[in-house]
């Protein structure tokens, strides 16, 4: 199986682009320290009992007051500010690919009905769509979080931001996948394996399922892999204006906007190497995007 995929031409193409390659590389390496940042950090920034308020807002290493135990220096409540960083990427990954995944299964889901079905069902749901995409994405983030912490009582908050984030992002999400699918089920509809399918007697959500889905993952995939940039953009976006995770789940926004207090009193590393992570981080998503896009589009083979 792996002697059969380094063969392939998706691979070939991956080993002729330098900046798929290194992109790669700096999403690999983001996401083991994200997911090993209990082991990898240095410091446990959500151990009370570790914390010294006397270590607070001590520099980088590479200036004069700096230590080599506190790399990047620390914040105001003597966190480390690399070990911050682990943790708040582990936890706007999770974020983010959560969040993607439920996009995915409701404008998967919808994308398909309304390619198959056609008709009234399909003119109901695209008119959804057209509605939903006239609004900026934030915004409906905005939102359904606003409408969640208005419904749910004020005990549950910080309990269960984390999925409320989530349904936000997502549901300010699926509007593309479900355009992409609707179109590719259309195309695919019409095929001859289609037709024959349903011959056969076939059920629609078996053919739905079974015999086109497959053949629009491809998008889908490349869908995901830029939109992925996008939630992690939206989950720091709500964060650093304060309806995001809690400070005691800080996330890259949430990093970002704590720093952001002390940006002009001389502090710049707190907010300015959060910032910077989350800059890597999401372009070097959109260009593996891109290059995902070029890769499995055949007019470019």
């Amino acid at each position: 199986m792996l002697a059969r995929f380094f063969d392939s031409d998706f691979f070939y193409s991956f080993r002729r682009n330098p900046v798929a390659m290194v992109s790669a590389a700096v999403v690999f390496m983001i996401i083991v320290s994200a997911v090993f940042s209990p082991w990898l950090a240095p410091h446990n920034p959500f151990d009370l009992a570790s914390l010294n308020l006397l270590d607070s807002f001590k520099p980088p290493f590479f200036q004069a007051d700096g230590e080599l135990s506190y790399p990047l220096g620390t914040d105001d409540q003597g966190r480390d500010v690399l070990s911050a960083i682990m943790y708040g990427t582990r936890i706007s990954l999770t974020v983010g690919v959560l969040a993607i995944a439920f996009a995915m299964v409701v404008g998967i889901g919808l994308g398909l009905l309304a390619g198959y079905a056609g008709g009234a069902v399909d003119a109901l749901l695209m008119r959804i769509v057209d509605v939903q995409l006239s609004f900026p994405a934030i915004l409906i983030a905005l939102l359904v979080d606003g409408i969640a912490r208005a419904a749910l009582p004020r005990e549950f908050h910080d309990r269960i931001q984390l999925w409320v984030l989530v349904v936000a992002i997502g549901i300010a999400q699926w509007p593309q996948f479900a355009r992409t699918v609707r179109g590719s089920t259309m195309v695919e509809r019409g095929r001859e394996y289609v037709m024959a399918a349903r011959v056969i007697g076939i059920p629609s959500v078996r053919i739905m399922l079974s015999h086109i889905l497959p053949n629009v993952l491809g998008p889908v995939l490349v869908i995901a892999t830029l939109n992925l940039g996008l939630a992690v953009l939206s989950e720091a976006t709500l964060s650093f204006l304060g309806v995001g995770l809690p400070p005691t789940q800080p996330s890259l926004g949430t990093l970002i906007r704590i720093g952001n207090d002390f940006l002009f009193s001389g502090e710049w590393w707190v907010t300015i190497f959060p910032g910077l992570t989350l800059a890597v981080m999401v372009l070097s998503i959109n260009l593996l995007g891109d290059w995902l896009r070029d890769a499995l589009n055949p007019r470019l083979r």
